[in-house]
């Protein structure tokens, strides 16, 4: 998987993060010792870490992964990253 999304609310800078979708790489989500959970009420899950967007953007950069863009989204910030294939 080249892309990865993640992205915390605007009041929880200092974690946790979101890391991935259902649909992630598990080695990846278990690299940053992501969780998988599904919040009450919604029909998919989601991968979190205790780590702030910064310690989660460190780790990425170590295994290869680039970031693309950054925005904020309402009251969430979303990085985009890339990792180019081999």
């Amino acid at each position: 998987m080249p892309y990865i999304f993640i992205s915390t609310q605007i009041r929880l800078e200092s974690g946790p993060t979101n890391v991935g979708d259902e649909f992630s790489d598990p080695s990846i989500m278990s690299y940053l010792g992501a969780r998988k959970t599904t919040m009450l009420g919604n029909n998919f899950s989601e991968y979190h870490v205790d780590d702030p967007p910064r310690l989660v953007l460190d780790k990425l950069e170590k295994i290869g992964f680039r970031l693309l863009s950054m925005t904020g989204v309402g009251q969430t910030l979303v990085w985009c990253l890339h990792k180019e294939s081999e």
